[in-house]
């Protein structure tokens, strides 16, 4: 079969193992049958025809730096790897959007916008390195999400490659349109399981003119959480609002050989941006400085980024410290520190050190379980995971905020789904990959 393949494909043992994996430290075993580096459509189109023929998986990559196991690849499989579809085809000032191939950097497009006194509002932790295709596949939130929303929220239209090679248009390029089902919002987020993403038409966002930036460091955890509800309880919508809790101020520490764990044991780090982000920012702190001791506020622009490079160190910092497990629940806002509160009940009921972050502004939370070097991922820490997991659900909340199921949540899918919408979901899959050869046992 690999003789049928395009012209940039590679079945080296050293090529296989250097994209078999994601970020998510998950691995399920078996490798996969080969490599192949599109870098264009018609080739992704070509790949999946022989596939579907042929009854072979594909599992769809770019950066490798998703967090659920979405893109490691299963024994026997074709890792079809898009990094090298990395062009920006199109910005159109005028219009505020962009059109792009699915290997773009996700910086890059942001500094490209900026270009034209624009910018791409998602914002997520791994932007120096995660492509555009992957955070469409998972639908990414990131930093800026408590004012911009999540990557559907920037989505416009796809380019899309269905199982049988067929090359699909969704969505267009008005920021309004009903036209049919909406299957561009279908796709986003859909983890490589209906389609492959060879192009998108992205919305793009005037960049601000002026941004101001609140630290605020306080006793614990639950606190931070307690002043972030209050910000928004008082009607105000930062652009971003994260969280850092002591065991993340540690590693950072131990990292960068800084001091933030002197100021406090949580960190909460707002900014508010736009032509009243003074006016916006004097409010927030108005709300936040009475349940800190240690507030900070900046309108530096260098000042501004350090404080944002802080919250972007903390899963590196941690890494340093042990195999991690980085989970994504979603609770109610006003749920927040009882999610927090639960967490830490689990770490101390199960022995397992476990850090949070958060993007507070929509309460997103990343309980990280930190392993020792060289443990699994054994049945004791799947069900401390699981524990976190009931805890957002009982709180009213979400498995996933923004990671995606992948292979690492898929037992619980149920749990939040129900069997109906569960098999509902399997038989929508199966309109669209009817072989089930893209992407399978993730997802659904």
């Amino acid at each position: 079969m690999t003789s049928l393949l395009p012209a940039g494909w590679a079945t080296d043992p050293a090529v296989l193992d250097a994209r078999r994996l994601d970020r998510s430290g998950f691995d399920p075993g078996g490798r996969p049958r080969a490599v192949v580096f599109a870098e264009s459509a018609d080739e992704v189109a070509e790949v999946l025809r022989i596939a579907n023929a042929d009854g072979t998986p594909v599992v769809t990559r770019g950066a490798g730096t998703g967090l659920s196991g979405g893109a490691v690849a299963t024994d026997g499989s074709i890792v079809l790897d898009l990094s090298r579809m990395s062009r920006i085809v199109e910005i159109s000032a005028t219009d505020e959007l962009a059109v792009v191939e699915p290997g773009v950097i996700t910086s890059d497009l942001d500094r490209a916008a900026g270009r034209y006194g624009l910018r791409y509002a998602p914002d997520p932790a791994s932007v120096a390195i995660s492509t555009i295709g992957g955070n469409i596949a998972t639908n990414a939130g990131g930093l800026r999400c408590a004012k911009y929303g999540v990557t559907r929220d920037s989505v416009l239209g796809l380019d899309v490659v269905l199982a049988d090679g067929r090359r699909v248009g969704t969505g267009r390029r008005t920021v309004k349109g009903v036209a049919g089902y909406d299957l561009t919002a279908l796709f986003v987020g859909s983890e490589g399981t209906l389609g492959v993403i060879v192009g998108a038409t992205v919305r793009l966002r005037p960049a601000p003119v002026r941004t101001a930036t609140l630290a605020a460091f306080f006793p614990d955890f639950v606190a931070a959480t307690t002043a972030a509800a209050a910000v928004t309880a008082a009607r105000l919508q930062p652009a971003i609002a994260e969280l850092l809790d002591r065991v993340c101020l540690d590693a950072i520490d131990d990292a960068d050989g800084t001091a933030l764990r002197a100021r406090g044991a949580a960190f909460l780090l707002v900014q508010t941006d736009g032509p009243g982000a003074d006016v916006e920012m004097d409010a927030v702190r108005a709300v936040v400085e009475p349940l800190s001791g240690d507030v900070e506020v900046t309108t530096d622009p260098v000042r501004a980024e350090a404080l944002l490079a802080t919250r972007r160190a903390a899963l590196p910092a941690l890494e340093r410290h042990g195999r991690v497990l980085i989970e994504d629940v979603a609770v109610p806002r006003s749920r927040m520190a009882d999610a927090v509160a639960a967490i830490e009940k689990i770490g101390v009921r199960s022995g397992i050190r476990i850090a949070t972050m958060a993007h507070a502004g929509d309460g997103n939370l990343h309980p990280i379980l930190v392993l020792d070097h060289g443990r699994a991922f054994d049945e004791d820490v799947w069900t401390a995971a699981g524990e976190v997991f009931t805890a957002a659900l009982d709180l009213g909340g979400t498995l996933t905020g923004e990671h995606g199921v992948g292979l690492l949540k898929r037992r619980w899918l149920v749990d939040e789904l129900g069997p109906d919408v569960v098999d509902l979901q399997r038989e929508l899959k199966a309109v669209f990959d009817p072989n089930a050869i893209l992407n399978p046992g993730k997802k659904v």
